[in-house]
């Protein structure tokens, strides 16, 4: 009888272990689930700094929409230009400036024709107009503005906020 009375009793012993070591299998998932959630918890999301530019967690740079975006036409532009003494050769790297993800894929998609109308635009100036700061930044001026006509001719919209010379060199 008392042999009978001590074996239910380690019986019921080995169940109350196994709960108990059940339970802490189950405490210490939790504990570790919920640890990870707030360590690991918003590291994908992008940190934004004030220019609106947002950095992922690799490190890579997105632009937001209204972000500014710069797109380096292929080539330079290489035309001669009347003076009033003699003809002049020039060379001109160009980029746009540009706001939002979309314009930038519809001035990718029409390099082209913003290729032509800058030429069109630089081939008209006059090298003596073309010496001075003042004739360049009109040049300037000009293209934005024969550029916007042209885009938002085939586009719909302005796509195009600034055009920048990289690079000039007159001969």
């Amino acid at each position: 009888m008392a042999a009978d009375k001590d074996l239910v009793i380690t019986e019921g012993a080995s169940k109350n272990k196994k709960l108990i070591i059940a339970g802490a299998v189950v405490l210490i998932l939790l504990l570790a689930g919920g640890a990870y959630f707030f360590l690991f918890n918003g590291q994908d999301k992008a940190a934004t700094d004030k220019d609106g530019i947002e950095l992922a967690s690799d490190g890579s740079v997105k632009a937001l929409a209204g972000s500014a975006l710069y797109v380096p036409l292929p080539r330079p532009f290489v035309f001669n230009v009347p003076g009033s003494s003699r003809d002049r050769m020039v060379q001109i790297r160009v980029q746009l400036l540009l706001r939002g993800k979309e314009n930038e894929i519809l001035a990718m998609r029409h390099i082209p024709l913003i290729e032509g109308s800058l030429l069109q635009t630089f081939s008209s100036a006059n090298a003596d107009d073309l010496s001075a700061a003042a004739g360049r930044d009109a040049l300037k001026n000009k293209a934005l503005s024969d550029l916007q006509q042209a885009l938002l001719e085939v586009v719909g919209s302005v796509v195009v906020d600034e055009v920048l010379f990289t690079g000039f060199v007159m001969q």
